[in-house]
């Protein structure tokens, strides 16, 4: 693994997320993608898109990169989050897997 800089899609979804845009935001993701956070998987754009629109309401998140590794399938982006929660701001993990210019996978922890 390596440090690197972020890759096109990543960055799109990071800038997307930032600005609460949840169109911008799931176009970031394959059809059939997969996002797990906080203890649940969401499977599908349909899904994605719930997901990044109740995280938007509930927490309105702001990501500010910290690290970004270059993995075999994508990238680990170490990021400090602040938004409306308890012990904001935190450093969370967000590990990517990519394929064909969309996030086919997402976990935060």
């Amino acid at each position: 693994m390596r440090t690197r800089k972020l890759p096109a899609v990543v960055a799109s979804y990071l800038t997307a997320a930032n600005e609460q845009d949840i169109v911008a935001v799931a176009s970031c993701f394959d059809q059939d993608a997969i996002v797990r956070d906080e203890g649940m998987s969401r499977r599908g754009i349909a899904a994605v898109r719930e997901w990044a629109r109740d995280v938007s309401e509930k927490y309105r998140p702001v990501v500010e990169v910290i690290d970004v590794t270059d993995t075999d399938t994508g990238a680990t982006v170490t990021a400090r989050v602040a938004g409306d929660f308890p012990g904001s701001p935190v450093d969370l993990r967000y590990a990517f897997t990519l394929h064909q210019g969309k996030i086919v996978r997402l976990e935060i922890s």
